[in-house]
Order: C-alpha cells, then sequence, then structure tokens
C-alpha cells in the first residue's frame, strides 16, 4: 500500500507551518506554486488549497472538484484569519470538504482530513505510523 500523500496548492507562495509538519508526521507532501493540470492530481489523495481570498473559496473548490479524476479526494482550504465562520461553512457547501484558518495547528489540520480519508476506501493508503 503506498503512503498517503497531500499536495499543498499555495500560488501566493506563502510560509506555511502546516507543509512541514506534516512532512515531519510521516505524510508524502508536496507543493506547488501554479494551478495543477489533472494528471498533477492524480498521485494525490489529500488536496490542500491555501485560500487568498475567502471571497472566491467557491468558485476555488468548483474548478477544483470538476477537474478530471478528481474524484472523491479530499479538499481542504487554509483560509485566512479574517474569514468568518459563515465563509467558511459556504466554501464547505460548494465543496471543501473542511475550511480552516490559517493558524491551524498541523495536528487539528489532520484530523480534519482523516476522518473524509478513511470513509472514502478507494483512496486506500499508509498512514504514517503513531508518534509514541
Amino acid at each position: 500500500m503506498k503512503q498517503c500523500s497531500v499536495l499543498f496548492i499555495n500560488t501566493d507562495a506563502r510560509k506555511v507551518p502546516q507543509r512541514q509538519a506534516l512532512a515531519r508526521l510521516g505524510f508524502v507532501v508536496d507543493e506547488i506554486r501554479e494551478w495543477p493540470e489533472h494528471r498533477e492530481l492524480l498521485p494525490f489523495q489529500v488536496v490542500i488549497v491555501l485560500i487568498s481570498r475567502i471571497e472566491g473559496a467557491a468558485m476555488l473548490a468548483a474548478r477544483i472538484r470538476a477537474k478530471p479524476h478528481f474524484g472523491n479526494r479530499v479538499l481542504i482550504g487554509v483560509a485566512p484569519a479574517t474569514a468568518s465562520p459563515t465563509q467558511r461553512r459556504c466554501a464547505i457547501g460548494a465543496g471543501f470538504d473542511d475550511v480552516v484558518g490559517e493558524e491551524c495547528e498541523p495536528r487539528v489540520l489532520v484530523t480534519r482530513f482523516l476522518r473524509p480519508l478513511r470513509a472514502r476506501g478507494e483512496l486506500r493508503c499508509g498512514l504514517p505510523p503513531l508518534a509514541a
């Protein structure tokens, strides 16, 4: 079974501590600065998008979910700290599995994508071993 892999889409080139933390936790993590072609998404079970403007989050989710072969991959948004709970719920309703704030602890981020990842059997991948 292959190791679970996470793709960070970071078009603003922001420094995100979650990316390095996920790699330290044992996930295979890649980061790109451009919007990916659909083939680039295929190796990843989890796609995390750094949202620069929460107002555009619904369109981002729709664009990504519409890509060929995206399927049931887990899609998580990382919103600016100024995003309201209502704006986050709207983004979730538009296609994100969850939307967290950019101040979100890495372990919390992991819990937000593990539940939907486990529920989607077709995305089988090996999780990192639990730290003692």
